[in-house]
């Protein structure tokens, strides 16, 4: 698309005139929503699902359009990457969120004699989805899932990035649902300066740490609870023992999918020096079954674009600080600025001052660190923010539980890459500057649900050790606290 083609196109997500008192009429009209809704039934809840789901199902056809439209992207990667995790993540929802309802009853402690206790998940209230544009689809609606799930009401704001694909989420959402369950609003800046002034109840946002920190901030004059999905320079780790043949395919996969635009793709890979040669050969061989010759790999359908011209200006200024400052190209470096292309580009002997070291690359750009000694790498990751994801690659299983035991991260795959995301069983988030809280299955379930601790009287003696204090209520006070002692 041409740069005067995408100016115009933007006009689309930007903030009409009027809009900020429209935010406020429909999140007050959530707000008497949510209040409903405490009551509402499983039965309701799975409702809105199936319906969800079967939006996201008649559409799929606008979903590649509008996915082609943003990104160049292939309609079989767009049902991997935006529709597949939605539905699964759906389907576990609608199949368990009656049994995420219940009340949970936990053991009575020896203080409590006499007592019963039980935890009961109740819904938060109005919530703000604030989402990305590199998997805009699914990094809305799967949060949109758990929300629904957890029997609240959502605000969606997607990005402004990706308008073709934020304005099909609007009429979606529009003819699916009542704006009193499920509202989008398009906009830049503004918009989301506007949403984040109100009281919500809690913000789940997906993006950088640097705007995560500007999303907080606003949270805490409401004390609203938040989900952040950060980011960061996620590792991967090759052992000389790893299975070049078998496993690096994933990592190529997880770096060069969606031109590298991925917040748990590998930013950063370390290699055994003694596998040097065999890795960046197994590298290249991979890379060119998945998507062929890289000298003609632009005309590749399976290969992406970045996203908008901004962004690729960023990834091509990294990669020249990089080879300006004596990084080699192991293999891509080329790009085409018509067509915001950037080769898949392999570099080594990267300087530890280059920007591409320092920050996130989100670009289809991978410096390789060789290393000697596993600890030199420890050492480094553990000198950065904590990732998002670490990834690594062996057989010899006392070097993979020295990485696991020495470093920390969101979440780790070990012989894979990214595949952590899609498992429904397990929490997916950050850490520190990578992420606060879990999203996914039960987990985004949670961040959504008040954990409400309920406790009920039964035959407890409580009332024996209140006032007043006489004589008799001191020796039961000493008796019961020299129990505990």
């Amino acid at each position: 698309m041409s740069t005067a083609a995408r100016d115009v196109v933007v006009n689309i997500a930007q903030a009409p005139d009027g809009q900020s008192a429209e935010i406020t009429r429909v999140f007050e009209k959530q707000q008497a929503q949510a209040l409903k809704l405490r009551r509402a039934s499983a039965e309701d809840r799975i409702y809105k699902l199936k319906k969800l789901k079967q939006m996201v199902l008649d559409n799929s056809a606008a979903i590649h359009e509008a996915c082609y439209k943003d990104f160049r992207k292939r309609s079989a990667e767009v049902d991997l990457v935006e529709v597949l995790p939605i539905i699964i993540e759906v389907n576990e929802a609608i199949r368990k969120t009656k049994r995420w309802m219940k009340d949970i009853r936990v053991p009575t402690t020896m203080a409590m004699l006499g007592t019963q206790a039980s935890v009961k998940m109740e819904p938060k209230g109005v919530t703000l989805i604030v989402s990305p544009w590199n998997y805009p689809l699914n990094l809305t609606i799967s949060p949109l899932v758990s929300a629904l799930a957890a029997g609240c009401t959502a605000i969606l704001k997607p990005s402004e990035m990706t308008p073709y694909c934020s304005q099909l989420m609007e009429d979606m959402c529009r003819a699916t649902f009542d704006e009193a369950d499920v509202a989008v609003f398009q906009g830049e800046v503004k918009t989301s300066q506007d949403l984040l002034a109100l009281p919500f109840d809690h913000i789940f946002f997906t993006g950088s740490p640097a705007v995560g920190k500007i999303v907080m901030n606003a949270a805490s004059k409401h004390l609203t609870s938040v989900t952040l999905e950060l980011g960061g320079k996620s590792p991967a780790i090759f052992d000389k023992s790893a299975n070049l043949k078998k496993h690096l395919g994933s990592l190529i996969w997880g770096k060069f999918a969606n031109n590298g635009q991925t917040c748990i793709a590998p930013d950063l890979t370390y290699v055994h020096a003694d596998i040097k040669d065999e890795f960046l050969a197994t590298a290249k061989s991979k890379l060119e079954e998945m998507y062929g010759k890289i000298d003609s790999i632009k005309d590749n359908k399976d290969y992406c674009r970045i996203v908008n011209s901004k962004h690729y200006d960023r990834i091509k200024d990294l990669l020249e600080d990089a080879t300006s400052n004596g990084a080699k190209v192991a293999f891509g470096g080329f790009s085409d600025d018509s067509e915001d292309f950037m080769a898949p580009t392999m570099l080594t002997d990267v300087s530890p001052d280059a920007k591409m070291m320092q920050e996130e690359i989100f670009g289809p750009l991978m410096p390789v660190v060789f290393f000697n000694d596993v600890q030199e790498v420890i050492d480094d990751i553990n000198s950065r923010p904590k990732p998002l994801a670490l990834y690594t690659y062996a057989k010899d299983e006392d070097f993979i539980e020295k990485v696991l035991n020495n470093t920390t991260a969101g979440g780790t795959c070990i012989n894979t890459a990214m595949m952590q995301y899609l498992h429904g069983n397990l929490p997916f988030g950050g850490v520190n500057n990578s992420g606060i809280g879990s999203a996914h299955g039960y987990y985004g379930f949670k961040s959504f649900s008040h954990e409400r601790a309920v406790l009920r009287d039964r035959f407890s003696s409580s009332f024996l050790m209140m006032p007043p204090y006489t004589p008799f209520t001191q020796k039961l006070i000493d008796w019961t606290t020299k129990y505990f002692v």
